[in-house]
């Protein structure tokens, strides 16, 4: 992701090749247009008055090759056009996906997370349409015009003036399409963001009764959206109207000229039918600029927006790959907020643990228990203070080559539609099948994969919804487990474990510590505080309290979650 910053701009590089050609092949399509005006022009002048068989046919061969030759070049122009949308898919789609997923980490999204994506498949869009060949025709409006006045002054000035008009009109369109089309795109955003909420709580939405009033969340986003899309549309297509009354309206004003001309002897029958062809195909690509507007405009957005959340990820220099962390954690004075917000959520921590121990994370609600965790996995970053592995800060390593040491089970387990050894394996592809079972095996989790339909094969459907509640935070334990991570950070990592789960539980924290592993546990239940010998205790985003597990509980005198004796009892039992 070192590049991320100057991929947009590289590309823009790396094309200029291709719109070369573009531009090469739009020129010579041009030329080739003036075909029809000059048949037109010679069939009149030339043969019908010598009446000449075999001229008619030798200009007709020839036109013919050149529309042949004008066809081929339009051919070669829109598959270029295609393949250069093709090459910004492969690109962008990477770096924009990657920075859609770190998009929710870095700040917040207010809108559809999936913007960006779209953004990048509208811009594709408008380069294989018909928009890109418009805007390279524009330029070539002066040969036309310049032919014109080459046939008679007249000609040229109601020419150049349908001409300017037309290009007034390109511009307003722009001017009043730009707001109404950016509106449109964040109400759609609006709208796909509740639907997209609705889909993930179906089962709360259908419980209690609450469809029919996300319904009209729905609605209203939806009216808005259709709204300025329908004031877009219309601006676009009343504009696009005008054109082609005004282009066909100026081809009979210019055939009418060239007859006045024709009759007062200033100019010859080809002339006027010449230059009234002439005159509609100079105006052509405006009226083709205008019914493309809205793309234009669309894309041009979404180019700005692409170029502001690729800009906005950080390029991270060349690296030196550190060893794997073995001794300790380190967290110095360290605080944090959540992203898109001011407000401390943990402020002033400090601790340190060494291999083999593990801490138990208590406070009640709000505490900001959660929030170290994000903070030790460096989910969210540190504002303040430093979080280190064997003395080195987190940033210190690439995300690919930190995840490797990372052990993580959030309080509200996501897992992937896939396969139990993908989600396991974390859907690397080379993962060798003896690290998914003993991942597994380490979770207490392999005999519970073996009854399901498939075993490690099973699909899980999306989000796990093929599992309970419990055998997807027993999978998501494997999955923090694989390939022996030394930090493992699990986050109420029993919420939905029964009494058989509980014992799993504190078997892998165990086993975690066995190996040289140190685990930190955010718990709510007290029994998932067995398998650890520290405890932090946190209150206000700060830590009140941080020590040996026995010494930690006997000194706490007010609730937690539970009372400190229930605590210390269930602790001790």
């Amino acid at each position: 992701m070192a590049s991320v910053t100057s991929k947009g701009p590289s590309w823009l590089a790396s094309s200029w090749g291709a719109y070369a050609g573009v531009a090469l092949l739009s020129g010579l399509i041009n030329v080739l247009y003036l075909s029809g005006s000059i048949f037109m022009l010679e069939v009149y002048d030339r043969v019908l008055p010598s009446r000449s068989i075999p001229t008619l046919i030798g200009l007709a061969a020839i036109t013919a090759a050149l529309y042949a030759f004008q066809g081929l070049f339009d051919l070669c122009r829109g598959r270029i056009l295609s393949r250069i949308g093709a090459t910004l898919d492969r690109e962008l789609s990477q770096d924009v996906f990657q920075a859609v997923l770190r998009q929710p980490l870095r700040s917040r999204v207010d809108g559809d997370g999936q913007q960006p994506l779209r953004d990048l498949d509208q811009v594709k869009a408008f380069l294989a349409s018909g928009g890109p060949a418009a805007l390279f025709d524009l330029p070539w409006m002066p040969l036309y015009l310049a032919v014109c006045f080459a046939f008679h002054a007249w000609i040229g000035l109601a020419a150049l003036g349908g001409a300017l008009f037309l290009v007034a009109v390109t511009l307003l369109t722009d001017a009043l399409t730009r707001h109404a089309t950016r509106s449109a795109v964040g109400a759609a955003a609006v709208r796909n963001r509740i639907t997209e909420s609705g889909r993930r709580n179906a089962e709360v939405v259908r419980a209690l009764g609450m469809a029919r009033r996300i319904g009209a969340r729905w609605d209203d986003a939806n009216s808005r959206h259709m709204t300025f899309q329908q004031r877009a549309s219309d601006v676009s297509g009343g504009f696009g109207a005008l054109t082609k009354v005004t282009r066909m309206l100026l081809q009979s004003a210019i055939l009418g000229i060239g007859a006045y001309l024709v009759i007062d002897g200033q100019a010859t029958g080809g002339i006027m039918i010449a230059s009234s062809i002439l005159t509609s195909r100079a105006l052509a690509p405006v009226e083709l600029a205008i019914a493309n507007w809205r793309g234009f405009v669309g894309a041009r957005q979404g180019w700005r927006r692409l170029q502001q959340v690729l800009g906005a990820e950080a390029a991270p220099g060349a690296r030196l790959k550190l060893p794997a962390p073995r001794l300790s954690l380190s967290v110095e004075n360290a605080a944090v907020v959540a992203p898109g917000q001011g407000r401390l959520l943990v402020q002033e921590i400090s601790f340190s643990l060494k291999t083999g121990q593990g801490v138990g994370v208590i406070g009640p609600s709000g505490s900001g228990k959660s929030s170290l965790a994000r903070l030790l996995v460096g989910i969210w970053p540190a504002c303040r203070g430093k979080i280190r592995l064997d003395g080195a800060a987190l940033d210190h390593w690439l995300d690919e080559d930190l995840g490797a040491y990372l052990g993580y089970l959030p309080q509200d387990v996501e897992l992937f539609a896939g396969t139990v050894t993908e989600n396991i394996a974390r859907f690397d592809p080379a993962a060798d099948a003896g690290h998914v079972i003993a991942a597994a095996k380490a979770a207490n989790v392999h005999d519970l994969i073996l009854r399901l339909p498939d075993g490690y094969e099973t699909e899980i459907g999306e989000s796990g919804a093929a599992l309970s509640a419990g055998q997807r935070q027993r999978i998501g334990l494997a999955r923090a487990l694989f390939r022996d991570p030394f930090l493992v950070v699990l986050d109420e990592p029993n919420s939905n474990l029964d009494a058989e789960g509980d014992t799993a539980l504190t078997q892998a924290i165990l086993g975690v510590r066995a190996r040289g592993g140190i685990v930190v546990v955010v718990a709510h239940r007290p029994s998932a505080l067995a398998g650890v010998d520290m405890i932090l205790m946190m209150d206000g985003g700060r830590a009140q309290a941080f020590g040996p597990k026995d010494e930690v509980l006997s000194r706490v005198t007010r609730p937690v979650s539970l009372p400190a004796a229930a605590v210390l009892k269930a602790v001790e039992n």
